[in-house]
């Protein structure tokens, strides 16, 4: 007789999921993957045209408009249909939700689901509250922590993208909330052809690089370091990477046109691709308006690759980036510390290297999807 099935399948709850793009999408689709090939059964549950297909070993679930009342129905008729025991894990995050980032009703679905065992994962947490904010934005505040309660009091064990979003959890909660970094998103290694066809293909430099989304918090930080470090060398070429980055490269152009040729935008590229041209890069810049934290894959990706990163603290940077040597970090986000840190980096070949080593070493040691799943694959948080 083939033995019972006792351990519980894997049934993941998120917002997006590929081809969706973003964050949060790579991220659940990497420690599916990496679930199924450690020996799990690993389903996800995702918005989209109605669909159920093998991915990877994973079980992909489609359902329109998921996190609706009638996507709920039909959410729990399909996770019935599933054999027991079943853990969900859900992708937290309350915009991916829908209701304007207000959806109670979903987080009230996911309390009250008791005959399955319910792990969360907070890539976010709440809307910020100001008395001076506008109305709506404070009903959005309320709701999120509405929402929060709901979900983090039913969890039955609850991880966070960085130690800050557990001061937000109720008391009971945060004190067995593990905090659990989000790795890379990119390919962690790339052969040494492909980082010499980019080279070539690029030209001589050096080459200060950027990877990440160019939004308005960030662009201003990043043009007004770049914009100093190009002008000190003429030599000095730019290599902006990821959605946003032709946007982004435009408009620096247009302000600068004396600069206009040391720009090189690689906009929507595939993820080996991306990764060999971070590779090639000499320094990565890569300043963040609330400081590095472990929740950046920005900044993940170039470590995995073992590149020297200049970056800053903030009030969102977990201590180890200070204690571990792994980026050379700054505080705040003025200007004249980090192009002084590039300028550091850029004159001197051995610091890059040893920089770019200890980065890599780090990213195994702390910061890897299999340190992910070594901690989802313990029962119990250690």
């Amino acid at each position: 007789m083939t033995p019972p099935l006792t351990a519980p399948a894997w049934h993941v709850l998120t917002g997006e999921y590929p081809p969706q793009p973003g964050g949060v999408s790579d991220y659940t689709q990497q420690v599916a993957i990496a679930l199924a090939r450690a020996g799990q059964e690993v389903h996800v549950w995702a918005p989209g045209d109605a669909d159920v297909r093998e991915e990877d070993g994973v079980t992909v679930h489609r359902v329109p408009a998921l996190f609706t009342p009638a996507g709920l129905k039909m959410l729990a008729r399909g996770l019935d249909g599933c054999r027991g025991p079943r853990r969900l894990l859900l992708q937290y995050v309350p915009h991916a939700f829908g209701m304007k980032a207000m959806n109670v009703p979903f987080c009230a679905w996911f309390a009250a689901r008791r005959r399955d065992e319910r792990w969360v994962f907070f890539h976010e947490v709440v809307y910020p509250w100001s008395a001076r904010a506008p109305l709506k934005h404070q009903v959005l505040a309320g709701a999120t922590r509405v929402m929060l309660r709901l979900v983090a009091g039913a969890a039955d064990r609850a991880f966070v993208s960085i130690p800050a979003w557990a001061e937000h959890l109720p008391a009971s909660v945060r004190r067995r909330a593990e905090w659990r970094p989000v790795p890379s998103t990119l390919p962690p290694d790339v052969t040494v052809d492909a980082v010499e066809t980019v080279r070539m293909a690029l030209g001589p430099g050096p080459w200060l690089g950027h990877f990440g989304t160019y939004g308005a918090l960030t662009a201003g930080p990043l043009e007004a370091v770049l914009v100093p470090l190009l002008r000190a060398d003429a030599e000095r070429k730019a290599l902006l990477l990821g959605r946003g980055s032709r946007a982004f490269g435009r408009a620096l152009a247009v302000r600068y046109p004396e600069l206009a040729g040391r720009l090189e935008k690689r906009d929507s590229l595939e993820p080996e691709a991306v990764a060999a041209y971070l590779a090639a890069c000499d320094v990565l810049v890569q300043p963040y308006p609330d400081g590095v934290s472990a929740r950046r894959t920005t900044v993940m990706a170039g470590l995995a690759l073992g590149r020297p990163i200049v970056t800053n603290a903030g009030h969102l940077t977990e201590p180890l980036w200070r204690e571990l040597g792994a980026v050379a970090l700054v505080e705040g986000t003025a200007p004249e510390p980090l192009v002084e840190a590039t300028e550091r980096l850029l004159s001197d070949a051995g610091a890059r290297t040893s920089l770019g080593e200890r980065a890599a070493q780090v990213y195994r040691e702390r910061f890897a999807l299999e340190r992910t799943v070594e901690a989802l694959l313990r029962e119990k948080a250690p």
